[in-house]
């Protein structure tokens, strides 16, 4: 047995308890603070709404300042429940692992209303959007179902903001199964010598690389919907050039012809940051040791959780402004502000769908990558030749499948 816990005296029954009540407060605290962001009420979709009276350059300056903002707290919130829980571990690091990894429990106590959130937005969203494109509902009918779909904009932000406290809690209490793994593949005489000095610069490199992969693979996913995007606006232009019918609705479109391009550009799309996600912590590791892949997993981690939650509730906030200028707010439907929130609305889709929930995998698949490797970086170190093979081959790789994504 590790003799950290077995001369641990404290209750483990109340260290579990205290971490799973940190889970919940966590979770409330989320919710609390993403409504604030995203909700048509509160100040700061007020305040995009606002700036949509003068263009969308102010809209999108707007939302992205509002987007930081909310990471920030919701950053310091998941930070004060992993203290938390460290701090009802009197100081053992083994224990406060369990009770990390206890408060990620209690987070996830709460699972049935979040999946009955997270469901909640797309059926509103979509009821919204048939009802709109059917032209039979008017009048107070319309309007219920445009306040149900931007309260199903928040639910789905709050969901997106506990998806990715669940992802760091999991990830730390993943740390020390990683640090585990290192200690036991370390030699006897370096046995317990394992620990991440920033001052070294191999470790600092591996916390920059950490964090900079968040940012490409957020890159990678926002120019993959914008591609898309380009070849459906294409294909729609080229329909009502072709078919001048559609207009008088004398012709339908072919509207198997989009999905096909957004199934295939899916598919397609979803390969480079997958990679990136699988071969970036081998090419660490392999290159820099484990002291910095560990560095590596906790700049992945701190940059993870703050352009997550930058991005969710950014796209929520202008997806929400464009709801209240519908609202008769700002000049309405039609008026310049609506069509300045539109494009706010436009740009937000990629940030709060598709690059923001996205992060909440790739921190865990990075996370459990590290870990399935961490005792081959240690018994390799010494053979270079293995080292700088291994790690060419995934560099190599990764760069071929950027720029392939590229073409």
């Amino acid at each position: 047995t590790d003799p950290a816990i077995a001369g641990y005296n404290g209750n483990p029954q109340w260290i579990a308890f205290g971490a799973v009540v940190i889970g919940i407060v966590l979770a409330s605290a989320i919710q609390l603070l993403t409504g604030y962001f995203t909700e048509t009420t509160r100040r700061p979709v007020r305040d995009i709404g606002q700036s949509s009276e003068t263009g969308a350059a102010t809209v999108i300056l707007s939302g992205i300042s509002s987007g930081m903002e909310s990471a920030v707290y919701s950053a310091l919130l998941i930070g004060a429940a992993v203290f938390g829980s460290y701090l009802l571990a009197t100081g053992n690091a083994t224990i406060a692992l369990f009770a990390v990894a206890m408060a990620g429990g209690g987070l996830l106590t709460t699972v049935g209303v979040i999946v009955s959130m997270d469901s909640f937005g797309p059926v509103t969203d979509n009821a919204q959007g048939i009802a709109e494109m059917s032209g039979d509902v008017e009048g107070d009918a319309a309007q219920a179902l445009t306040k149900l779909d931007a309260i199903g904009n928040t639910t789905k932000a709050i969901t997106k903001g506990i998806a990715i406290a669940t992802a760091v809690l999991a990830a730390t209490a993943l740390f020390g199964s990683f640090r585990d793994s290192v200690e036991s593949a370390l030699p006897a005489a370096a046995a317990g010598t394992f620990k991440l000095d920033v001052a070294q610069p191999n470790v600092l490199v591996g916390l920059i690389v950490g964090a900079s992969v968040v940012f490409l693979f957020s890159s990678l996913l926002i120019m993959a919907v914008g591609r898309a995007a380009q070849r459906v606006v294409l294909e729609v232009r080229m329909q009502f050039r072709t078919h001048p019918g559609i207009m008088t609705f004398e012709e339908k479109p072919d509207y198997s012809r989009v999905v096909d391009i957004v199934t295939q550009d899916s598919l397609r799309e979803l390969v480079t940051p997958g990679i990136l996600a699988v071969l970036t912590p081998i090419a660490v590791g392999f290159t820099f040791g484990y002291a910095p892949l560990g560095s590596f997993l906790a700049g992945a981690i701190a940059a993870g959780v703050l352009m997550a939650v930058f991005l969710s509730n950014s796209g929520g906030a202008w997806d929400n402004a464009k709801k209240l200028v519908e609202d008769g707010n700002h000049g309405g439907k039609g008026s310049a502000a609506h069509e300045a929130t539109i494009v706010g609305d436009t740009v937000g889709d990629p940030f709060k769908d598709t690059a923001g929930p996205s992060i909440n995998p790739l921190i865990k698949v990075m996370n459990l990558v590290s870990l399935l490797i961490a005792t081959s970086v240690v018994k390799y170190s010494s053979n270079t030749g293995l080292r700088v093979g291994v790690a060419l081959g995934a560099v190599i790789i990764i760069v071929a499948a950027i720029v392939y994504s590229k073409r």
